[in-house]
């Protein structure tokens, strides 16, 4: 029997509330956390520091609830998209960063990706100024709904990499959401994402007691970093600075991100059941995805993006509140002031994160296929075909992205932004178009009518 969906989480209490908002916290915490490891690499160990990427992650989405009327149940996390970005300032040797140290050259990357997310907010204002239904008749189903597949099955990948590190771990993971989500009752049955961490992590420790390994003869735990972490500190941020070269780099990665956040946003649509494109609108989301980017680069912490991993988890548990997001931002700060949590949280093997996974990411496919299902899209025409295979083809097919140069800059499309890209473009020249975006605007026009003519 398929489970109702709750809308308000209040109804269920607060204890309750409090569990499902650990639920989300974990499902973003290992990719967010992920950047400014990946990003230290690059910069020698002076790069982004994980408790501002923290704090950066829990205010952006704060900030993101606040302009969107609280009404979009999104988290946002660190953004991979301008990690090519990263490297390349990090490698930089010429003009004012021929002498620099790898610490004075991150405020300059930062500043960069201020510019990435005021870019956001020129596009908010166009979509604001031309309206809602001329930007939409660009992003039918038949575009939307093969980018929110190709989301899901692009981060396939990454859970099977993760869970390949310790299948049995990883199993137990999967197992125990699959069986909570299908057999649970009450509570239990909404939160199978956080029982399945917290079982396969107590299994963990059983088996790195009794001196199991992970496949490659790692240990399966290792407490090393949380021993030498300090209780609460105040993080480390870095005020951004700017310089054109920097900012060539960095802003032209929003075209690609941009693309992202309507199929982002399209999911989260498409999960909960409302047209959030519409209400609040699509200019309320990129302005909240905007300016929270371009806090995160102010303080010197890496651009944030809507999380496909929290949308996986709404359609989980079917609590679509944003209450419960918000409450999973709150912790994020809250962990932002201390690092020894944050390295505890931090341990989890990453063999549990890809057994989740492996339901988080289907689940987010699943709900392309549903959105292409459900809006009727006729796959009898041959121009909705193409679309729709070019744009899996594209986002399956550029792993690594197509990197060209401009003027001197290196700039990386992501296999999204293409797929994004191209999707938009065949859709709007191939003769055919079947589809007409209806706002709730008309749908209460076209009822009053109707019961005028009555």
């Amino acid at each position: 029997m398929e489970t109702t969906t709750i809308k308000d989480a209040s109804k269920l209490g607060l204890p309750k509330m409090l569990l499902l908002g650990l639920q989300h916290m974990f499902a973003m915490f290992g990719a967010t956390i992920l950047v400014p490891i990946l990003v230290n690499n690059y910069f020698e160990g002076e790069g982004l520091s994980v408790q501002v990427t923290l704090f950066c992650a829990g205010v952006g989405t704060l900030l993101f609830h606040f302009i969107t009327k609280r009404k979009v149940p999104a988290f946002l996390g660190s953004s991979f998209a301008f990690l090519g970005g990263f490297a390349m300032i990090a490698s930089l040797d010429t003009g004012i960063y021929a002498n620099m140290t790898m610490g004075e050259k991150l405020p300059y990357a930062c500043g960069g990706i201020v510019v990435a997310g005021l870019l956001y907010i020129v596009l908010a204002l166009v979509i604001k100024f031309v309206g809602v239904r001329r930007v939409m008749k660009y992003l039918p189903p038949v575009v939307t709904g093969p980018i929110i597949i190709c989301i899901g099955l692009s981060l396939a990948p990454s859970a099977v990499s993760n869970a390949s590190t310790n299948w049995v771990l990883a199993f137990i993971a999967f197992a125990v959401v699959v069986f909570f989500n299908i057999w649970g009752k009450g509570m239990f049955k909404i939160i199978p994402i956080l029982l399945g961490v917290v079982i396969s992590y107590v299994c963990a420790l059983v088996f790195n007691a009794a001196g199991m390994t992970n496949a490659d003869g790692s240990a399966i735990l290792d407490f090393t970093s949380v021993a030498a972490a300090n209780v609460v500190s105040i993080q480390p941020f870095v005020l951004c600075k700017f310089d054109i070269t920097a900012i060539l780099v960095m802003a032209p990665i929003a075209v690609a991100t941009m693309m992202e956040h309507i199929g982002d946003i399209s999911a989260i649509s498409a999960t909960v059941d409302e047209n959030f494109i519409e209400d609040p609108g699509l200019h309320r989301t990129l302005m909240g995805d905007g300016l929270a980017t371009a806090f995160a680069g102010l303080v010197g912490g890496p651009a944030n993006t809507t999380y496909g991993e929290n949308t996986g988890v709404l359609e989980l548990s079917r609590v679509h509140d944003p209450k419960v997001i918000r409450l999973a931002a709150v912790y994020a700060v809250v962990l932002s002031f201390s690092p020894k949590v944050a390295e505890l949280i931090g341990s989890l093997p990453t063999a549990i994160i890809g057994g989740v996974s492996f339901v988080l990411y289907g689940m987010i496919s699943a709900i392309g296929v549903r959105n292409v299902v459900e809006n009727k899209v006729d796959f009898t025409k041959s121009r909705n075909l193409i679309v729709a295979a070019v744009i899996l083809v594209s986002g399956l097919g550029f792993s690594d992205g197509l990197t060209f140069t401009i003027a001197g800059t290196s700039i990386t499309l992501t296999s999204l932004a293409i797929a994004a890209i191209l999707g938009i473009v065949l859709n709007a020249i191939l003769p055919g178009k079947d589809y007409d975006f209806i706002s709730s605007e008309d749908e209460a026009a076209k009822l009053k009518k109707v019961k005028y003519d009555e």
